[in-house]
């Protein structure tokens, strides 16, 4: 396959370039940071900068088999607005951007988050979000009063919504795009996401034993970016080593 991954120098992005690479698979990075040699060519691109993002596109020669959207940033205080432009706002102008790059068939991957569970019951926000432009976002920011922490769980949910919502649209294009949403993973930013969540992060990994591996994330990514998969469509997939099935089951009552 010929892949196009954004965020492949660290963490899951990382894994996934270096198991495409193991297999055989033509990787192409777009991130700030040389992604080294698990990618065979990289493109440099800054998702909260709308003119990178166009450099980028244009330098770009497809066609891919598969895009996935793995770029993105933790919740840092001071940072609300640059996370939603890289997690959301960026990453669906790179994705509209690559649309035309893609072969017939291709399946598209987008990194959400357990952070996106709550999206039913944000609806309105979200559909906000969706609505607007690159120029709106700080307004957006202080109408809504939102922190980092806010802000990313919101991105997050909007990458969910937008994968469902998008569907119909990617099947009429010979397309697929599913999203997934891991849990506490084993990387760097780990501890932006103890700070911001405190200790429903430690209470959570300790009910499922561990936090999660790069690795483990970047196989389920890897999944549903090849041909084995091309059944699954819209789908959010939890990678969160049961942490959510934990939960319900208690909110249910059946533990």
């Amino acid at each position: 396959m010929r892949v196009a991954l954004t965020g492949g120098a660290t963490g899951i992005g990382a894994a996934i370039a270096q198991k495409l690479n193991a297999s055989g698979h033509e990787v192409t990075a777009f991130d700030i940071v040389d992604p080294g040699p698990n990618a065979d060519y990289w493109i440099k691109t800054d998702l909260s900068n709308p003119l990178s993002i166009a450099q980028a596109l244009s330098a770009t020669e497809g066609p891919f088999d598969a895009l996935i959207n793995n770029a993105g940033l933790p919740p840092r205080n001071g940072q609300a607005e640059l996370v939603l432009r890289v997690n959301y706002i960026g990453l669906c102008t790179f994705l509209d951007g690559m649309l035309n790059k893609l072969e017939s068939g291709a399946a598209i991957v987008n990194t959400a988050s357990r952070a996106g569970a709550a999206w039913r019951e944000n609806l309105h926000q979200i559909k906000a979000l969706m609505a607007l432009s690159n120029s709106d976002v700080t307004s957006f920011i202080a109408d809504q009063q939102m922190d980092a922490t806010s802000a990313y769980n919101l991105s997050k949910e909007a990458v969910i919504v937008m994968t469902m919502a998008r569907a119909k649209e990617m099947t009429s294009r010979d397309l697929r795009m599913n999203s997934v949403s891991p849990a506490a993973v084993s990387t760097g930013i780990l501890d932006d996401f103890i700070t911001a969540f405190g200790e429903k992060v430690a209470k959570n990994i300790a009910r499922a034993g561990r936090a999660g591996l790069p690795e483990e994330a970047a196989d389920a990514i890897i999944f549903l970016a090849s041909p084995e998969s091309a059944w699954i469509k819209g789908q959010d997939i939890v990678i969160d080593g049961g942490m959510s099935a934990m939960a319900t089951s208690d909110a249910l009552g059946l533990t």
